[in-house]
């Protein structure tokens, strides 16, 4: 149980399993919670759609974006704080056929998980998996025993509407590695 700022960079290089499919984690941002983090889907309270992130550490909180795209989030901080990782890019490191067959678009396997949708697809993940826990099969979280790479920080992706939220540098990737994600600032939408 760490905030969300201090897991996040950890989680890099460890290695994800979903069922037939795992994953080394190479991208991920973090969302403090409710009054810490503007940006959070915690910002306004728990809600239907957010109550995992309320929940005990160790638990996925898994949303549906842009009505096509399930998100997977580890929650972190202490139950009740609403501090998550959203895991945004991975290399897959097994069950590669599986993916494959999970993600026909995919021209190349670094493009397979690179970026948060596609990850959720790679995985498998649905939206029933929302508050399962990371130690009850079909899910595993290992955790590199080093770090052999450079850690990278810049702003979150996609992250608008509200002052000074997307100039946090709370997105971590591991340097040069081909999986990342192509960096998108938000983008204002306005309703006609």
């Amino acid at each position: 149980m760490r905030p969300a700022l201090e897991v996040a960079p950890m989680l890099l290089g460890a290695v994800f399993r979903s069922g037939p499919v795992a994953l080394r984690i190479t991208e991920v941002e973090a969302y403090q919670g409710q009054s810490q983090d503007p940006g959070s889907h915690a910002h306004n309270g728990p809600t239907a759609r957010n109550a995992s992130m309320w929940l005990a550490p160790g638990t996925l909180y898994v949303y549906l974006s842009y009505g096509i795209h399930r998100c997977l989030n580890l929650v972190c901080g202490p139950e009740g704080s609403a501090s998550a990782v959203l895991l945004r890019a991975g290399e897959i490191v097994d069950g590669l056929e599986v993916a494959r067959s999970r993600r026909p678009a995919a021209r190349r396997d670094v493009e397979l998980a690179r970026g948060p949708g596609r990850l959720g697809s790679a995985l498998g993940i649905s939206l029933n998996d929302d508050g399962a826990t990371i130690d009850a099969p079909p899910f595993t979280l290992t955790l590199p025993t080093e770090q052999s790479f450079d850690v990278v920080t810049g702003p979150r992706v996609g992250v608008a509407g509200h002052a000074g939220t997307n100039a946090y540098p709370w997105r971590f990737w591991i340097a040069d590695d081909p999986t990342v994600s192509a960096y998108r600032p938000a983008v204002s939408r306005r309703r006609g």
